[in-house]
């Protein structure tokens, strides 16, 4: 294979976005490989951003060197990524590419397309997606056929996490690679955005950032968050991801101290990032968190759920409570809010930490060379 490659990617909503942590994965591999000297074309969907119309973009037929093309997309829930993956993949079988790397389960369900006409495929598994609790029977039968088609068809299956390399060992016997997330070096900012639009100053709140789905547990935290005597807010930042009962449930049994802030990006997602007193994070289900890499990036002193995905990304290094449990949740947010000195140790050793373990250089070195590789 010659070695400047055309590689072609779809399974993402859109970039340059922030819609999901796909959508980071996708920006931050095509536009290094781009800046190496590779041909990248990136599938965007048509139609809106997921948290809202006021947060679309002109979209850009060259973004950082990366060729964006718009795909046909059937702008319903459940149909939107079915249509556009399933246009993204006879675009990317005929046309001129070495590679063509789909993201996430329920695209790779078109994977079959592009392999029959040659191409080298690459899967991307970026969670056991058919598990989370959005889904109805005809998407979940969708996404875990889409993961059925992975193994049946690339030519190799990267994987976030070990313990979904574990499992498509155990129920597929497919051996997969391992390559996490990367994570971009912090701009720490001043509380002045969110001072003026939430009142929020420096430690003065708890954070929980993230796509407001079932999986995440923000239900979890809301409920121990009731039960405990501070001064300091709960903010829960992000949009709702076609998930609008969940939001509606959430907003239901907060207290006065938990502030909805919405999707947010740009400067105002630094400073909440900076500023915060704690990052939580309770989640059922990951792939491989980013926004907990980027709360560690920033310095932050992070509490977990005890999911191995979580774990496997912080180390030894941030506070972990059992999945699922509200009493266990309270309990470390209320030994951590009355002993700063522990939060400032956990702040002290994250950002070099996460630094050292997780890097985007060295991520595109790895895919590319599978990109390059056979089967693995």
């Amino acid at each position: 294979m010659n070695s400047t490659l055309n590689i072609a990617m779809f399974g993402h909503k859109r970039i340059p976005s922030r819609e999901g942590g796909v959508e980071v994965v996708v920006s931050e591999l095509s536009t290094r490989m781009a800046a190496l000297g590779h041909h990248v074309t990136c599938y965007n969907r048509s139609g809106h951003h997921v948290s809202g119309r006021e947060f679309d973009d002109e979209m850009e037929k060259n973004y950082q060197g990366v060729r964006i093309k718009k795909v046909l997309t059937v702008p319903f829930r459940g149909l939107a990524a079915m249509s556009s993956s399933i246009s993204a993949a006879f675009l990317c079988a005929f046309g001129r590419y070495n590679v063509v790397h789909i993201h996430a389960e329920g695209p790779a369900f078109m994977a079959w397309l592009p392999k029959l006409l040659r191409k080298r495929v690459i899967v991307t598994i970026h969670g056991l997606d058919w598990a989370r609790a959005k889904w109805g029977k005809f998407a979940s039968w969708y996404i875990k056929s889409g993961e059925k088609n992975a193994v049946r068809f690339a030519d190799t299956i990267i994987v976030l996490s070990r313990g979904v390399q574990d499992y498509f060992r155990s129920v597929y016997g497919r051996e997969t690679v391992f390559i996490p997330n990367g994570v971009v070096h912090a701009q720490k900012r001043d509380a002045e955005i969110i001072l003026d639009k939430w009142n929020l100053k420096k430690d003065s709140y708890v954070l929980f950032l993230g796509r407001l789905v079932p999986e995440k547990g923000i239900h979890y935290l809301i409920e121990a968050w009731k039960g405990i005597d501070t001064d300091k807010k709960l903010v829960i930042a992000g949009g709702n991801s076609d998930t609008q009962e969940y939001m509606d449930q959430l907003k239901q049994i907060a207290g006065e101290g938990v502030i909805f802030t919405g999707f947010q990006q740009g400067k105002a997602l630094e400073e909440l990032y900076s500023n915060a007193y704690l990052y939580v994070l309770p989640s059922d289900l990951e792939g491989m968190p980013l926004s907990l890499l980027e709360a560690m990036s920033y310095g932050n002193c992070c509490v977990i759920s005890d999911i191995e995905e979580c774990t496997q990304v912080v180390g030894e290094h941030a506070v972990v409570f059992p999945k699922g449990d509200v009493s266990g949740l309270r309990s470390v947010m209320e030994n951590l809010l009355t002993h700063p000195k522990t939060v400032e140790k956990y702040r002290n050793e994250a950002a070099e930490y996460i630094y050292n373990k997780y890097n985007w250089d060295d991520v595109v070195a790895r895919t590319l060379e599978i990109y390059r590789s056979g089967r693995g």
